[in-house]
């Protein structure tokens, strides 16, 4: 029966993991079919059940009055075990412990939502008074959810756009501390979408941390650096190596991939992730037991996904690119020499599979092609394993003014296209003939 007690909770192996053979360091695609879990915790079982439980046992009173004391901060370290599916759960830890292992982060948080991992985000690292830096374009509902939501609370914004120098976001973000200074506040934030969506225009992170460096300074308060690396990640961009503090995902996109669940992650420095676990822990923001589970299942073929539809993209885009019916193709790729190539040299080990694609027209000939598709769906989303096709201006960001559309690039002949993991022959024979009907 002691033995029983004592038995440690069926949420992760004992430590130390193993992450090195023969000197040689696990790849992430290598640690994801096993890190974090032992089957002889769980009755043998080689893959981690769902935990469907609202709440966990204690073997003592005292070890309740442990965790309580991890939970709320009364200790130092980690909770030492669990104590309700608010604040976190098996299913929930093992992802955790795997995202971090893809970014190359301390800690990972896990989400019900791309936008919950964002909102509570910002709710926990803004007050009153104080002033979000960010890049444009981003997320419509991100971008709706700072300049609407976070206002009600006495927290302005100043943006730069994706392509900006060092000179131009330093000009920024002095202009932010002094606004901040004035409203009493801090600048709280700084916020980056790199690809942009859905321009797919890179935000030069390292010249970021370095305008930071040069504005903050030694300042008691260190703005964080937060990207969304939802278009690239975690295969083709790892933020933190070039200065970022926290990454944004939906896991909804690539890291779920297969269009059924809706998820969202935070990772980085535990320094960082503690702030927002403590809001999570109270909102309740966490992702459920089951989304946990099935995002485990497709972290584990990420990356033969990403490489398959990044090579179909490759093949797909180099025949749009001469399509006498398109104005252009917005696909990292095919970027020309200039600041947005070095950029791209600099933070990327991939193009990805989402490009923009730029009809030749308008709202009537992107319709068109659009209603055209066979193959490809008519929806929004990325990263599936299905191709998918939507038109940003008149859906995703339809809510933003048609005046600040123009400015950041997202025209009525805007075509978002996320390429699948189909016959590549297949995807360019749907797309030849659906530009053959504009």
């Amino acid at each position: 029966m002691a033995d029983e007690i004592d038995r440690p909770t069926p949420r992760r192996k004992p430590k130390p993991e193993v992450t090195r053979i023969g000197g040689r360091d696990l790849s992430p695609a290598t640690l994801m079919m096993g890190f974090g879990f032992d089957p002889m915790l769980s009755e043998g079982a080689l893959k981690p059940p769902i935990f469907l439980t609202s709440t966990f046992a204690f073997e003592s009173a005292a070890a309740g009055k442990r965790h309580f004391e991890g939970l709320t901060g009364k200790r130092t370290g980690e909770m030492e075990g669990l104590v309700y599916s608010r604040f976190n759960g098996p299913n929930q830890e093992i992802v955790e412990d795997r995202l971090g292992i893809w970014d190359g982060a301390e800690d990972a948080l896990v989400f019900s939502s791309g936008m919950s991992a964002i909102a509570t985000l910002l709710l926990a690292y803004t007050g009153a008074g104080d002033v979000i830096v960010h890049s444009g374009p981003l997320y419509a509902a991100t971008e709706g959810f700072i300049g609407k939501v976070m206002a009600k609370f006495g927290v302005t914004w100043l943006d730069f756009p994706a392509g900006a120098d060092r000179g131009e976001i330093e000009q920024v973000l002095e202009q932010a501390r002094v606004k901040a200074a004035e409203q009493g506040g801090k600048l709280a934030l700084i916020y980056l979408e790199s690809p942009a969506n859905p321009t797919n225009a890179l935000v030069d992170i390292e010249a970021v941390a370095a305008a930071r460096e040069a504005v903050c300074g030694e300042s008691q308060h260190v703005s964080p650096i937060a990207i969304d690396n939802t278009f690239l990640g975690p295969l083709w961009q790892r933020p933190l190596a070039n200065g970022a503090d926290i990454v944004v995902y939906s896991l909804t996109k690539y890291a779920g991939g297969h269009s059924d669940l809706v998820a969202g992650g935070l990772s980085g420095a535990k320094r960082w992730m503690d702030p927002v676990r403590a809001l999570r822990n109270t909102m309740g923001t966490i992702c459920d037991p089951n989304t946990a589970w099935m995002l485990l299942r497709s972290l584990e073929t990420l990356e033969i996904r990403m490489r398959r539809a990044t090579e179909n993209a490759v093949r797909v885009c180099d025949m749009l690119k001469d399509h006498p019916k398109v104005e252009g193709v917005g696909f990292l790729g095919l970027l020309a020499e200039g600041p947005q190539l070095d950029i791209y040299r600099r933070h990327c080990t991939g193009p990805g599979s989402t490009f923009s694609l730029f009809v030749r027209g308008g709202e009537a000939e992107s319709f068109r092609f659009l209603d055209s598709l066979r193959i490809a769906k008519l929806a929004v989303s990325l990263g599936g394993t299905e191709t998918l096709a939507s038109h940003p201006a008149a859906m995703t960001h339809l809510s933003i003014a048609p005046e600040r559309r123009a400015a950041l690039g997202i025209t009525d002949n805007l075509v978002r296209i996320s390429i699948g993991i189909e016959d590549p022959d297949d995807l360019i024979a749907d797309f030849d003939q659906a530009l053959a009907a504009v």
